[in-house]
């Protein structure tokens, strides 16, 4: 008996270290890269902190390589890397990766056999290259001036719209898997191009964050998802109010509007709220545009017919080129300035402007009366006002 007695404590012993080896479970990534030479490949984690090393080793003369690591508790991303090249990599189950590519080209030539979550991924980087070309290519013809602003801006909504049509099938297809995490948050020039802060947009972060909180309650990346969301709603709402408030024609009496400062062409900064007791025509416009000098010698009558009965016209350009700006505007007779953030410019948002140009009528107590779109009903609107 004190035998056995004394053999019982190195058996249990034995017997956890087995029970630990078969509960870490782990996952595999190997394979083989050509044209690999002596280089270094890499294994990162990107994890919601920044990348983590993993591990790395010098690629055989074969390219041969195999990477074995602690699984994750829900579907994680990982990257294969040599020097400056990277390619994503999602691990959504206990499974060993097999991967291909070439070593001089692993973004475009990198797959993985049997992996459909990793052949959208590569579907996913594929298309958001594509975005980030055409809009690079929008930005050097509107930098040349061979395009203008609101052409410009045209462009980008058609690029980013066919985009979010074809990854919209995509994270709609399986919310809750890795590539549907991946594609909510990809970026360019590090804009995210799913607005969390538009409402149609913002349907996409909230299936993802519903099935990720379903699928993987608890789990860092599903709470972040779902803080996220639930702040970009509680955001997207206020504005919403306010942007109602704005849609509104007439206003209830006493809506305090988002105030304006920005800078006239002698560099004088001009706030909104300092016209107050004038009948004022706030006017959303660009003067570089086909439509601007029609638009302007409407509104030039309007001031001349009005000015005397207490009429102003704060009008605000979204035009990039301030140089343009600066000549169109200076014979104005009324308050011209600009907003440097062009066609980003949080104004836009903030008024709730969809289309330019755009104008609102506001009375002497500082109230909206009227939201003006199509001009030719500006005057009478100014009319009753005055």
């Amino acid at each position: 008996m004190k035998k056995y007695f004394s053999l019982l404590p190195a058996a249990l012993l034995t017997a956890a270290v087995l029970l630990s080896c078969q509960s870490e479970k782990t996952f595999e990534v190997k394979g083989a890269l050509s044209s690999a030479g002596d280089q270094i490949l890499y294994l990162e984690h990107r994890g919601l902190g920044g990348v983590e090393l993993l591990d790395s080793v010098k690629l055989k003369e074969n390219g041969t390589f195999a990477f074995k690591e602690k699984a994750p508790a829900n579907p994680e991303f990982y990257q294969l890397r040599v020097g400056s090249q990277v390619a994503v990599l999602a691990i959504d189950s206990l499974e060993t990766l097999q991967v291909r590519g070439d070593a001089k080209d692993l973004v475009n030539t990198l797959s993985v056999e049997n992996s459909p979550v990793n052949e959208q991924i590569r579907q996913i980087d594929s298309q958001t290259r594509q975005v980030n070309l055409r809009i690079n290519e929008a930005e050097k013809r509107h930098t040349a001036k061979a395009i203008d602003d609101v052409a410009y801006l045209a462009e980008l909504d058609s690029v980013l719209t066919e985009y979010k049509a074809e990854i919209t099938k995509l994270i709609l297809g399986n919310p809750s898997g890795a590539a549907a995490y991946y594609a909510v948050f990809q970026k360019v020039d590090g804009y995210l191009i799913f607005d969390p802060y538009n409402k149609q947009d913002y349907a996409m972060f909230g299936a993802v964050a519903t099935s990720w909180d379903r699928y993987y309650p608890g789990t860092p990346r599903s709470k972040h998802l779902y803080d996220f969301t639930m702040n970009a709603l509680k955001t997207r709402k206020q504005q919403e109010q306010q942007a109602a408030l704005l849609e509104n024609v007439p206003v209830v009496s006493g809506l305090s509007l988002p105030d304006i400062v920005l800078t006239e062409v002698n560099g004088e900064k001009i706030t909104l709220s300092s016209q107050k007791g004038k009948v004022v025509v706030l006017d959303f416009t660009v003067y570089k545009s086909d439509f601007s000098p029609a638009h302007n010698m409407e509104l030039n009558k309007l001031y001349s017919q009005y000015k005397a009965q207490g009429l102003e016209i704060y009008q605000i350009s979204f035009d990039s080129d301030e140089h343009f700006w600066k000549n169109a505007a200076n014979n104005l007779p009324w308050i011209t300035v600009r907003d440097p953030e062009s066609v980003y410019s949080r104004l836009l948002s903030m008024y709730n402007v969809r289309n330019i140009p755009t104008a609102f009528v506001i009375n002497r107590d500082g109230d909206v009366v009227a939201r003006v779109e199509n001009y030719t009903t500006l005057p009478g609107e100014v009319g009753k006002v005055l």
